[in-house]
């Protein structure tokens, strides 16, 4: 029996890779530092796997922004309009494709399945793939001259590549499949001759809803495959999910298939092993350690899972991992001294993962008595845990009260709409901006000062109302319709809540990956969430006196807050939305109470919750529909609930977005070239709606004619009297120069818009 790990966080124990491509991106550092500095993250990466005794170290998991990216560059998919030369795929062409340059937008980028990981969406239009470097090659040459590690690379499988591309139709997915097959044979090819024994070809789109052409297109890609490749051993590696023919799958011509044995439908695919076996001819990768999640197992449990897992595949076939690869959790919990011994003691991130993995190898290898100590420890780690949740009851009460007359605004959206288009008399295309503006140096030094008791909380306050006014006074002078004031007292758009939440606990070092470089430090929910004090009256109603514009409030729904937050799995999460459902809906009503009449209530992640087979998407959906309208249906009817979601594909959802109720939603475009206003061609929608004009997560700025272009696709199927222009996304990661610039080509695209579909005097 051998312990493997699937992949490892890129970020580096204090976010070191992060801060080497920010330093390169800002000039401070050449391309040569910047490799210098990333190998010694790589390689550090891999001594912390070979620290552990992980026998299965993998290698190739490591990038310079995205592993999709990644396997679209060795492919030579590059766009047209980046002016490929056709050769090497240098550095600042990289970078180009995925944050866009002066004179080309970047490429798409939306969520890695139902996680909070964004990829950059191949595009295939007009190409013609070739090997451009076998950067897998490198990957295990390096780990082996420099540590003597004989990694298993990690490939992106060729069907799950095609399966997240864009720009080819159904019918030309065979002539794609051709395309490539014999590029991935070179690149097995390769891997055998440099010394390779096995490779990691990553399939997670085997745990989807499959259909039968599916599953024939698999098998024809993994027979032929062995047959251009012969001199290396695969293990097809599935995530996420249960497979849903574990048959067709486990009978692919391959050496070893990988499982989830923790995220996979309440144990379908235990079920499946138990009741059909597996080959004798292949190896089990058994996914027993959860990947996703931050707590500790009980190591008894796992132990007798793995005992019936032994029951089924010999000892000398089973290779016992994660879920999933580690990509999606901390690096270490070591630092999470801060935190009650009780809540530490109870988390696993990728550190402490690879330690129950070699725990579990050991018991089975050894007997459980040689780990009895360790068993002993994760049971009461999780009894101890257990004594701490109870906190904040009252939000636990509150969810077994609810009735359903707490789940709808009181009157229709017509109705709704005739009272806010008299109290607001906004113009046509009314524009506005999603929330956040850039939190400079000075804003995040200023908040750093306070946090550490240097500044007092009435400097810091000053502070943070000179921002507010500064941007008002940007505002007013740009001509927007409708202003926000900036969150610049605010973190991240969860955590910000969470602290002030009770039931929610927070990491000093706890960072993953979302986009790029772009770190977040999700809230854990440990406990009961309830209200406990005003979260933004404050700063909102401070923004309002300072201009006769409406200015929005700004909150995060409750569904995104679940899903960027890692949470407590003692409850359901249905359970937990709605908990942080009755929380928020306090701070709108506070909100509304205050005077503000306009109140924006994000959910970004809505779509990533969703579960990967279809036939569970109307459960999650309803729920996710109740939790966002239990937030905000108890305003009156001037009262106008805005709501924001981003980068991810929301056509075939577009009924729960319906079903919200909000009476405006802001939805991103500009990455995905409009392709979403396709789906207004095909289904009416009747309220305010802003689809994204431009890509915040882009430096360039788009020019007018680009903007208009946006303007105009849209319009051609929305009516302008329900249309809103606004940018993407929130501005807090861009600088003031591009935001100010940006925003005001918005605004002149908006006047020339208003020129073309009606009279700028005609009211919403």
């Amino acid at each position: 029996m051998l312990s493997a790990s699937l992949g490892y966080p890129r970020i580096g124990a204090n976010r070191e890779w992060k801060k080497a491509l920010e330093k390169y991106w800002a000039g401070g550092i050449t391309e040569s530092e910047l490799h210098a500095e990333l190998r010694e993250i790589r390689l550090g990466n891999l001594k912390v796997q070979q620290s552990y005794g992980i026998d299965v170290i993998p290698v190739g998991d490591f990038t310079y922004y995205d592993h999709i990216l990644d396997t679209a560059v060795m492919f030579g998919l590059v766009p047209q309009r980046f002016g490929w030369d056709g050769v090497n795929v240098d550095l600042p062409l990289y970078f180009a494709m995925a944050r866009g340059n002066k004179g080309a937008a970047a490429c798409e980028m939306t969520k890695w399945f139902n996680t909070n990981y964004h990829y950059i969406v191949p595009e295939l239009k007009g190409l013609t793939p070739k090997l451009t470097r076998n950067r897998l090659v490198d990957a295990y040459r390096e780990g082996n001259q420099e540590l003597g590690i004989k990694g298993r690379p990690v490939l992106v499988g060729l069907y799950t590549f095609l399966k997240l591309s864009k720009g080819y139709t159904p019918e030309e997915l065979p002539g794609w499949i051709d395309a490539l097959l014999p590029l991935y044979g070179q690149v097995l090819r390769e891997l055998a001759e440099e010394g390779a024994a096995w490779v990691q070809i990553d399939e997670p789109i085997l745990s989807t809803t499959l259909e039968a052409d599916d599953l024939v297109h698999i098998a024809r890609i993994y027979a032929e495959l062995g047959r251009l490749a012969p001199g290396i051993r695969i293990l097809v590696q599935t995530y996420f999910e249960a497979v849903d023919h574990y048959a067709e799958v486990v009978k692919l011509p391959v050496d070893g298939i990988g499982l989830d044995f923790v995220h996979d439908g309440g144990g379908r695919n235990l079920q499946a092993l138990e009741a059909h076996g597996f080959p004798a001819d292949k190896v089990l990768g058994a996914g027993i350690i959860d990947g996703r999640g931050i707590w500790r197992v009980d190591l008894h449990e796992r132990f007798d899972l793995l005992g019936r897992l032994r029951q089924v595949v010999s000892d000398e076939r089973l290779i016992v991992q994660p879920s999933n690869s580690l990509l999606h959790v901390p690096v270490s919990a070591e630092r999470e001294a801060a935190l009650d011994p009780a809540l530490r003691g109870a988390l696993a991130f990728a550190n402490e993962k690879l330690e129950e993995l070699a725990l579990l190898v050991r018991g089975a290898k050894h007997g459980i008595e040689s780990i009895t100590e360790e068993c002993v420890a994760s049971v009461w780690n999780r009894e101890e845990l257990g004594r701490i949740r109870g906190g904040a009851a009252s939000g636990a009460a509150g969810v077994s009260a609810l009735g359903p007359e707490q789940f709808a605004r009181p009157s229709a959206f017509a109705e709704r709409l005739a009272k806010q288009q008299q109290r607001w008399q906004l113009p046509l295309l009314p524009t506005t901006t999603i929330g956040s503006f850039p939190q400079t140096p000075e804003v995040r030094s200023a908040r750093f000062k306070w946090r550490k008791g240097e500044w007092s909380a009435e400097r810091y306050e000053q502070f943070i109302q000179a921002e507010i006014q500064s941007w008002i006074e940007i505002q007013t002078k740009l001509g927007l319709d409708v202003f926000v004031h900036g969150e610049f007292e605010r973190t991240d758009m969860v955590e910000f809540f969470g602290e002030k939440l009770a039931g929610f606990a927070f990491t000093a070092g706890g960072w993953v990956q979302s986009y790029g470089s772009r770190c977040v430090k999700p809230p854990i929910i440990y406990g009961d969430v309830a209200f406990t004090a005003q979260m933004t009256v404050q700063e909102t109603v401070y923004a309002q006196s300072l201009t006769g514009k409406p200015v929005k409030g700004m909150l995060t729904g409750p569904i995104t807050i679940l899903n960027w937050s890692f949470v407590r799995d003692d409850l359901s999460r249905e359970e937990v939305a709605y908990q942080i459902a009755l929380a928020i809906r306090k701070e709108v009503e506070a909100l509304e109470a205050a005077g503000i009449g306009m109140i924006q209530v994000d959910e970004p992640a809505i779509r990533e919750g969703l579960p990967l087979k279809r036939e569970n998407w109307p459960v999650y959906l309803n729920w996710a529909v109740r939790a966002f309208r239990l937030a905000t249906s108890t305003v009156q009817d001037v009262t106008q609930i805005h709501t924001h979601m981003c980068y991810s594909e929301f056509g075939e959802i577009m009924e729960a977005i319906h079903a919200l109720d909000a009476d405006v939603i802001s939805i991103e475009t500009s990455r995905s070239h409009g392709e979403l206003i396709s789906s207004f061609e095909e289904r009416t929608y009747d309220k305010g709606i802003g689809l994204g004009v431009y890509d915040i997560h882009s430096p360039r700025v788009p020019t007018v004619d680009e903007m208009s272009g946006m303007i105009d696709r849209a319009l051609r199927v929305l009516a302008p009297e329900q249309f809103w222009i606004n940018p993407d996304c929130g501005l807090k990661t861009r600088k003031a120069e591009e935001t100010i610039a940006a925003l005001r080509n918005m605004i002149e695209a908006t006047v020339q818009a208003r020129a073309k579909y009606g009279a700028a005097a005609v009211k919403q």
